[in-house]
Formats: C-alpha cells, sequence, structure tokens
C-alpha cells in the first residue's frame, strides 16, 4: 500500500507531499490542475524512464520518493533475490540530475531501473483511459485467465523449466554445429596432431639442443682455451702451482718465528689442493671436448623440424606446439565422441520437453477450468454497471508448440449489446464501455492477486447518472481487498471514496504551482457540489452532495 509520495521538482511542482489511506483514495480538481502529473511522478518511481524537460526548475534535480507498506504482501523472495534489504515499510526514491543521469534507490540501496520496475510492478497497477488498449493483447487476456487461475507456483514451475529448455536447445544446436565443423576438418586436424606427435617434443629440448650445438660449433676454440689455462696452472716451468709450492716452502721456514704464519700456510696448502681440483676438471673437460660433424648434423636437423614445426604454427616455443597438440587432441576427441554427446542431449531434451508437455496440459486443465468462471464473474459486474446485455466469451486454442506461457492461446470476444455477434473487444465497445468492461476485469483480477495497489486514472470516461454511481460501488468493493486511488471528474465516484483530496493549481507565487490537500467532510461537500453545477453551487447541489456522501 502506498502511505506516503514525496514530489520534488517536477512538471508543475516545486515540492508536494501526499500521505493515502488504506481503501478507497479519490483524486478531483480542473483539468490541468496536475492530477495526472502526480502519476507521472509516480510513474517515476516505478521504473519509467525520465526526461529532463519536465522539470519546474531546470537547475535543481528532481526527486520523486515513494514509501509502501508491503508486509503480507509475499515480497521478500524477491528482495532476496535482488539483494535487497526487506523491510515492511519500503521506500522507493529516483533523482534525476538536470542532464538527464537518473539513480534509483530502494531503502537506501542503488537499483537499476529493470529492478525498481520489477519490484514496482508488485506493489501498483496503474491503469487509464488510454490503457483499455491492452485488454486486446493475447499475452494480458491470458495474464487475466492465469490471475484467477491462481496457479502461480505451477506456471512459475513451468517457466523455469521451459527456460532451462530453450537454453539446452541452444546448446544442442551449438553442439551440432561444433560437431559439423570438427568433423568437416577431422582430416586436417589428425594431420596436424600425427605430425606434432611424431615430432616427440619435451619442453627443454630446443634449449639444450642449441647450448650443445653452439659448443660443437666452437670446438677447437674451447679445446684451446682450455689446454692454455692447464698449462698455465700445472705445466709450464713458471706454472701458478709450482710458484705455490715455492711459496709454501718458503712460508714453512718461517713458522718458528711467527704463528700467524702457520695459519697462512695451511690456506696456502688449502688453495694449492683446490687448484690441483680445477686444474684436473679442466683436463677432463678438454680431453672430453672434440668436434663430432655426425653429432652436429643430428642436433641440426632435429632444430630444423623443431624451427620448421614452429613457423608452421606461428609459435616461438616447444610449449606452445606442445599446447597446440593438445588442443588438436580435444578437437579430434569431440569430432569422434560428438555423436555420443548429442544423442545424450537430444534424450535428455526428449524427457524435458515430455515433462513440459505434462506441466502445459496441467496450466491449460486450470485454464480451461475456471474459464467460465472469469465470464461469469465479469458480466455480473458489467450488470451492475448497466451493460446486463453484454456477453463474454474466452475462446482457447493451442498454439501447437511449447512457449514461455504453455500451449494456450487465449481470445476474449465481447459483446456490449443484445443480438450482435461476439468480437474482439475494440471492435464492438464504445470507450466508457471498454473503461467498464476493464474495471470488472480489473477488480476480478484484484481479488484474485495480492497487489497492494491499484490506480485508475479517469476511467469513468463515457459513463454518467446511475452508470457512473454503480462504477463507484464497484470501486468501493474492490477497495475491500486493496487500496484503489482514483481520479475522477464524477460526483457519483467522487462521493465514495473514504480519503478526498484536492489538486488544484497555486498562482500567487512567481511560478504556477501545483498544490494538494484532503478534504474534510465540510469541504467534500462543497467540491462535489461543485463537480454537480459549477463554481458556484446552489443549495440543491449541496444537499444533492450531502445525500451523495450519506448513502
Amino acid at each position: 500500500m502506498l502511505q506516503r509520495l514525496s514530489i520534488s521538482n517536477y512538471a508543475l511542482i516545486d515540492n508536494l507531499e501526499i500521505s493515502f489511506d488504506k481503501g478507497l483514495n479519490i483524486l478531483t480538481g480542473e483539468t490541468g490542475a496536475g492530477k495526472s502529473i502526480i502519476l507521472g511522478a509516480l510513474s517515476l518511481i516505478l521504473g519509467q524512464r525520465a526526461e529532463s524537460r519536465y522539470f519546474y526548475n531546470q537547475q535543481k534535480k528532481c526527486v520523486i520518493e515513494g514509501s509502501f507498506k508491503i508486509e503480507g504482501f509475499h515480497l521478500k523472495s524477491f528482495f532476496e533475490d535482488n539483494d535487497l534489504d526487506y523491510e515492511a515499510e519500503t521506500v522507493l526514491r529516483r533523482e534525476i540530475s538536470a542532464d538527464g543521469k537518473s539513480r534509483a534507490f530502494v531503502n537506501d540501496t542503488p537499483v537499476n531501473l529493470n529492478s525498481l520496475k520489477a519490484l514496482g510492478e508488485k506493489l501498483i497497477d496503474i491503469h487509464s483511459q488510454h490503457a483499455t488498449l491492452e485488454i486486446n493483447d493475447p499475452e494480458f487476456q491470458l495474464l487475466i485467465v492465469d490471475s484467477v487461475g491462481k496457479h502461480d507456483e505451477l506456471l512459475n514451475d513451468y517457466r523455469a523449466k521451459f527456460k532451462t529448455y530453450k537454453k539446452s536447445i541452444s546448446r544442442l544446436q551449438q553442439l551440432i554445429e561444433e560437431s559439423d565443423k570438427a568433423k568437416a576438418d577431422l582430416d586436417y586436424f589428425q594431420f596436424q596432431f600425427d605430425e606434432l606427435e611424431k615430432a616427440t617434443l619435451s619442453t627443454d629440448e630446443q634449449e639444450l639442443a642449441e647450448q650443445e650445438l653452439y659448443a660443437l660449433n666452437n670446438a677447437g676454440e674451447i679445446k684451446r682455451n682450455l689446454l692454455g689455462a692447464y698449462y698455465l696452472m700445472n705445466e709450464g716451468e713458471s706454472s701458478a702451482l709450482i710458484q705455490l709450492h715455492e711459496a709454501g716452502h718458503q712460508l714453512s721456514s718461517l713458522e718458528k718465528f711467527n704463528p700467524e704464519i702457520t695459519e697462512l700456510h695451511q690456506r696456502l696448502n688449502s688453495t694449492i689442493i683446490e687448484l690441483k681440483d680445477i686444474a684436473a676438471e679442466i683436463d677432463t673437460i678438454e680431453q672430453r671436448t672434440h668436434t663430432n660433424e655426425t653429432r652436429v648434423e643430428e642436433i641440426n636437423t632435429r632444430l630444423s623440424l623443431i624451427y620448421n614445426l614452429q613457423k608452421k604454427h606461428r609459435v616461438n616455443t616447444i610449449a606452445d606446439l606442445l599446447a597446440i597438440q593438445d588442443d588438436l587432441s580435444a578437437k579430434i576427441q569431440q569430432a569422434v565422441f560428438s555423436d555420443e554427446a548429442i544423442e545424450k542431449l537430444e534424450k535428455q531434451l526428449a524427457v524435458d520437453k515430455q515433462e513440459l508437455e505434462q506441466l502445459a496440459a496441467k496450466l491449460s486443465a486450470n485454464r480451461t477450468r475456471i474459464i467460465p468462471q472469469i465470464e461469469k464473474q465479469v458480466l455480473e459486474t458489467l450488470a451492475e454497471m448497466g451493460m446486463a446485455n453484454s456477453a463474454l466469451k474466452i475462446d482457447t486454442s493451442h498454439t501447437g508448440e511449447l512457449t514461455k506461457d504453455g500451449v494456450d492461446h487465449v481470445r476474449f470476444l465481447f459483446s456490449a449489446n443484445k443480438g450482435h455477434a461476439l468480437a474482439e473487444m475494440s471492435k464492438v465497445a464504445s470507450g466508457g464501455e471498454l473503461s467498464r468492461l476493464m474495471l470488472s476485469i480489473k477488480s476480478l483480477v484484484a481479488q484474485n492477486t495480492a497487489l497492494p495497489t491499484i490506480i485508475f486514472d479517469e476511467i469513468d470516461t463515457g459513463v454518467s447518472g446511475e452508470v457512473a454511481n454503480k462504477v463507484g460501488q464497484i470501486m468501493e468493493k474492490l477497495a475491500d481487498n486493496l487500496q484503489v486511488i482514483t481520479i475522477t471528474h464524477l460526483p457519483q465516484i467522487a462521493s465514495k471514496g473514504q480519503s478526498h483530496y484536492f489538486v488544484y493549481k497555486d498562482d500567487e507565487g512567481a511560478a504556477t504551482n501545483t498544490r494538494i490537500k484532503q478534504l474534510n467532510q465540510q469541504e467534500r461537500v462543497l467540491e462535489i457540489a461543485k463537480m454537480l453545477s459549477g463554481d458556484k453551487p446552489g443549495e440543491s447541489a449541496l444537499q444533492n452532495a450531502r445525500e451523495l456522501l450519506a448513502s
């Protein structure tokens, strides 16, 4: 239920705040005073897109805020699914800056417009005189049947499974396309894979082969330098080891004079041992180093194979080639086993389709069962509003395939007058008749759904007198189950409200401003009297207004 609406800087409204009551709330006022502007502002917090050109002051931002009492309307799951804080009194806020940028909030948590709209649709149904056009929409007609049918759980289960089913169909199509392509390319993939597999590549072999080849190509220089180093260390007449041995003899003769020399002699002996070891290793490497043309040719052949493969596949490392080999293996496996995957998915789809068909059959049975009740109740309500000769027939047919709503197509056929053939409603009903038909349908739907609030924007067009009184009674009855807010020009309807708000223009300031006030009993008598006879009602009009209110 909408408890409070605050509007700042929108159209003719500078600042406006309205507190609504439960039951039937009436909004009246002269044409152009701003009644529909208030609904336009309300639409902004229900997710409608905004334009800054409707601002009262182009230098300021527009802020619309609505407070809703939502306890008992089964909305906790929506808040959980959208990661929002649930509050029994929930606040929706919309801020639009002068440059057109918009921000939306639910209980101070930022949300996108889609989330705001989704929540708004669960809080308020705004129905205007122009909305009667939607009654000819097959989806709306099916929604009416489903609302009265009260099979939300079944329908939601069907829709969830249908969504998964459609995804599986898309996946199957993708698998078939991939399989066809893989099979077409199988010979090519197999050739490339065999070529890589035959090469028996290992991750670090390229680096090791390049190092070995470099050493073989420079074997002569390496051998000469190793021999030279060995000669200088161990074989020459003044080799390093001979000179160090001599130095050791010199130090040994001095140990008796200074204990520190003993330690130095020991360190020198250690150095001599290390140098001998180094010299021995140099000799070993030199003995091992030799030219080998056969090995050079082997390595060159191997590296040539590696380089050619890298060039062919446009990569630089063996690791990349091995990754390509793995990828080719996967593609070959996919081509070989794709038929098995497709067959498995097709079997699952057949099972899913059968389950969907069973759920759709249950939906169809429920819809068929409830249709006579809908026809009966709508016609009864129409009769109360002066359309006793109306006829309504809801035809059902199967679509021939599964859709998001099942397999049913419904069509509302209507006649407002006795003896006239049934046809689509837009072809056989006047504006006033369509308004009453829509009110009948909306009142029926409202009795079977947990919608907190419904708003009627001048849907009483084309009715007057006793018919208007009956329309008001229907709205009054509707308000027993939910909050109803009605914009009207008819005194018969205005008199039915539990709360009555008067919308008017204030021209006293520098700019015209829309204002609203809740009328007390005496003010209501005067306002309804004006609606009956004009700006200066006489005593008879005032007495008539009192009688309307009393009734």
